[in-house]
């Protein structure tokens, strides 16, 4: 299949089949003397293979009995029962707490359903959880109970398989939500809504389940003892998307519409991955929107990029370091060959047992491009500061009067002769000068100095 089209499947794990022994309180099947008791103000459907004898059973107020070929109960006669010496009260248990947004409850299979095999690939917490492009399977001959709270008002999925039919289309699946079982299946406040479309980006599609990350994690947290495994490094990397801090070393890539997710994804595996030195070391790879911050200051608007997660089964002080070498390996991969790949920067976070603190490093594919943007960034904070001291009056600047062409072309005006200046601590009129009379204005001055002799004074 292209890229772009790949489907992911998930299926879910926890079923409500009467034959299942971890459905019931005492952990195994009733038996003929049992009588079966089901909560009546629980919400039920239940498949059932097989025929079973009972003793007496309690059902519940609103629920289903599915039964497949062959199935049936039948009352108890009293004949003895091998499997059976003593009979009592078996409850079936309570299905309401399985949440659509616990990731162990789903996992990655074949589109025939079969459990997908281990390999290096691995997905961050919230990728566990079916994503909007993913297929969903629910196992043929299963009856479930779904509690599907979210904080987003629609869950989208490219289909949904029940009861090994596969419902791929809106109306399909509108169809199948207004039959009599779904509302005993999917409970909660999210609606499921199939679209049937794969992600059509060769980039990659984000998950979408970043809204329900909270409620992702504490559904693993909750299923692991409430808290995060103590890491073997002292700075943890903490990935998009994942719940626990990680030892190894993350890769945030830069792409341009040349990258193809699906393609990459297969090269690092072929090329890297495969070699023998890095057995035991997993990567997990996808499409993030991150958060841009400036100056310490987070923005609304996010920026796509493609997060590679490593990890690998070192242990003690060589916790980390085989996928520390792999991220050095990509991104001297990236420097050769980033632009053939579709791939303008990376950088890389590294965390070991071995390091005190978390390393950084980076590599642009173009160091023009870096250098110019940096120049830029420096300008303007130079700008920026000189408009800030200016305004805070710090700083000030001289006015400069320029000469406009039309003051230019004006005939030279003749300067006023010189002048002395006026003291105005003496009252000295120059000589042979009319006392009865001011002074004009434009009359030539005379400085007279009194500790010298008027007869010095020189105009």
């Amino acid at each position: 299949l292209p890229a772009a089209t790949a489907a992911v499947y998930k299926q879910w794990i926890p079923n409500t089949n009467f034959e299942t022994a971890s459905n019931w309180d005492k952990g195994r099947v009733p038996c003929a003397r049992d009588v079966v008791h089901f909560e009546k103000d629980k919400v039920v459907s239940v498949f059932v293979r097989s025929p079973h004898v009972l003793t007496d059973m309690y059902l519940p107020l609103n629920g289903e009995f599915v039964l497949a070929a062959g199935a049936a109960f039948t009352a108890f006669d009293g004949s003895w029962d091998p499997g059976c010496d003593s009979g009592g009260t078996v409850r079936f248990a309570d299905a309401e707490q399985h949440a659509w947004f616990d990731p162990t409850l789903w996992q990655d299979v074949l589109p025939s359903g079969e459990l997908k095999p281990s390999g290096p690939i691995f997905s961050v917490d919230e990728e566990r959880v079916p994503c909007h492009y993913d297929d969903v399977i629910f196992q043929p001959e299963t009856s479930f109970r779904v509690n599907t709270d979210s904080s987003q008002p629609v869950i989208h999925l490219r289909s949904i398989s029940v009861m090994g039919q596969e419902l791929n289309t809106p109306s399909s699946w509108a169809g199948y939500l207004g039959g009599p079982s779904a509302p005993l299946q999917f409970h909660g406040n999210g609606t499921l809504q199939v679209t049937g479309t794969g992600c059509p980006d060769k980039s990659g599609c984000a998950c979408g389940n970043a809204l329900d990350g909270p409620r992702i994690c504490a559904a693993l947290l909750r299923a692991s003892g409430r808290q995060c495994p103590e890491p073997a490094c002292q700075s943890p990397l903490h990935p998009l998307g994942h719940c626990c801090g990680v030892c190894g070393a993350t890769i945030d890539l830069d792409f341009t519409p040349d990258f193809d997710l699906q393609k990459y994804q297969d090269r690092l595996v072929r090329e890297l991955l495969s070699q023998p030195k890095y057995d035991g070391v997993q990567m997990a790879i996808s499409k993030v929107h991150k958060a841009q911050t400036f100056l310490g200051i987070a923005s609304r608007s996010a920026t796509p990029l493609i997060q590679i997660v490593l990890i690998d089964d070192r242990t003690g002080v060589q916790t980390g370091t085989a996928a520390e070498q792999v991220a050095a390996d990509v991104m001297e991969s990236i420097a050769q060959n980033g632009e053939a790949l579709g791939i303008s920067s990376g950088k890389m976070e590294v965390a070991t047992g071995s390091t005190a603190s978390r390393q950084v490093g980076s590599h642009p594919v173009s160091r023009i491009t870096v250098g110019t943007v940096t120049g830029l960034l420096c300008s303007l904070l130079l700008l920026g500061g000189i408009l800030f001291l200016y305004r805070k009056g710090k700083l000030r600047f001289p006015a400069l009067h320029l000469p406009q062409p039309w003051e230019r072309m004006e005939e030279p005006v003749t300067p006023a002769p010189a002048k002395g200046y006026d003291n105005p601590m003496f009252n000295v009129e120059p000589p042979d000068a009319d006392l009865g009379e001011e002074t004009p204005r434009d009359h030539q001055v005379f400085y007279l100095n009194p500790l010298y002799d008027a007869s010095e004074t020189e105009t």
